[in-house]
């Protein structure tokens, strides 16, 4: 049982519609990566939507995710990302997991051990030096050794700043790419299926088409573009429900801190919704930020102090009189609040938004 006081309304056709936009700008498979539950957004909903839609290939983090995920989607290949697991490799063939190798020692041992289990994919790193093998190292196993006979089927990168297209380790990255690109287009590995691209890397200049693209934010909702306008369309909607509306004296203080103080006399909404929901206390309202909105009646309201735990209050002072009521429902994510400018107003960004989305929340799929 969910509580009813905030709903989270999932819109599975426009998450298709994503993931299908995707496709077409990569001209090739797209993969749905589904860590962290789906990104806050529901692995539920999010994978047997897309896999009914065609999505053949999913990306998680961890084990667990990877068992989920099976069960939802009984013919999908999964990879499972965060590091080779030796002693898993029980789980890999139990649920036929794909791992990710990040060094020699692990493709070494998956060449002695991994056959008869789902292919592996080997990640080489192009410079963002967080996991991999080094780009010289990867080069070299790939005109050195044939990976279809270790069972890898897929190698892979993955971009720091693809959404900067003209960043220097943009550029430095996408020569590595190409190398990778060159040397699977001949020698021991010809043929061999690629994956570079995540949410902004789809839409980078000088990409390679054709590869398997594996974007997560954009599936979601989220702008791959920086500054541009936002070419996927809006999964998800939250709306959280008034508990309370209250008269404030000018001068009075609301909430922790008496971070907020009435510069007239105000009228003050409490919702049923804060940071134990993933609404991020940085989006509350203090003398050095604005802080977040919300929408109450199609107007944006201002959020007034701290944000609770529980509890957010909205100055709706500017609403005519009476026109908000206990039981009335506010948008928090949606329309003119999107998740990016969520995560601006909050200080952090959409993914951080996306994925702290609580449990409590209503979850409606339509």
């Amino acid at each position: 049982m969910h509580d009813q006081s905030a709903i989270l309304t999932i819109d599975t056709q426009a998450l298709i519609a994503n993931w299908r936009k995707l496709g077409e700008v990569a001209q090739g498979e797209c993969a749905g990566v589904v860590k962290a539950d789906a990104y806050g957004v529901g692995a539920e909903v999010v994978v047997p939507a897309l896999a009914g839609a065609g999505c053949r290939t999913f990306f998680v983090s961890h084990f667990s995710e990877g068992i989920k995920v099976r069960r939802l989607a009984p013919d999908a290949r999964i990879y499972v990302l965060n590091g080779y697991a030796q002693e898993g490799l029980g789980t890999y063939a139990e649920h036929r997991l794909s791992p990710v190798l990040y060094a020699g020692e692990h493709l070494a041992h998956w060449r002695s051990n991994g056959a008869g289990l789902a292919p592996a994919a080997l990640f080489i790193d192009t410079g963002m030096n967080r996991l991999g093998l080094r780009l010289d190292a990867g080069l070299e196993v790939l005109a050195n050794e044939k990976l279809g006979e270790a069972n890898v089927g897929l190698v892979m990168s993955h971009y720091a700043s693809s959404e900067y297209p003209d960043a220097p380790e943009t550029a430095l990255q996408l020569s590595g790419t190409h190398k990778i690109f060159a040397a699977t287009g001949q020698g021991p590995n010809a043929g061999i299926a690629l994956s570079f691209d995540n949410s902004s890397g789809v839409f980078m200049p000088g990409r390679m088409a054709g590869t398997l693209a594996r974007p997560g934010y954009a599936l979601y909702g989220g702008n791959p573009l920086v500054g541009a306008p936002n070419p996927m369309q809006p999964v998800i909607r939250l709306e959280a429900q008034v508990v309370q509306v209250r008269a404030v004296k000018a001068g009075e203080t609301v909430g922790y801190n008496a971070n907020f103080a009435a510069a007239r006399d105000s009228v003050i909404a409490t919702i049923s919704c804060g940071y134990a929901d993933g609404l991020p206390r940085n989006l509350g309202n203090r003398a050095d930020w604005p802080g977040g909105v919300a929408l109450v009646n199609g107007v944006e309201c201002p959020f007034a102090g701290n944000v609770s735990m529980d509890l957010i209050t909205l100055d709706v002072t500017a609403l005519p009189a009476g026109a908000v009521k206990a039981g009335d429902y506010v948008t928090l994510i949606g329309d003119s609040l999107d998740i990016d400018r969520v995560g601006k107003l909050g200080r952090t960004i959409g993914y951080e938004i996306l994925t702290s989305l609580g449990p409590r929340y209503k979850r409606v799929a339509r």
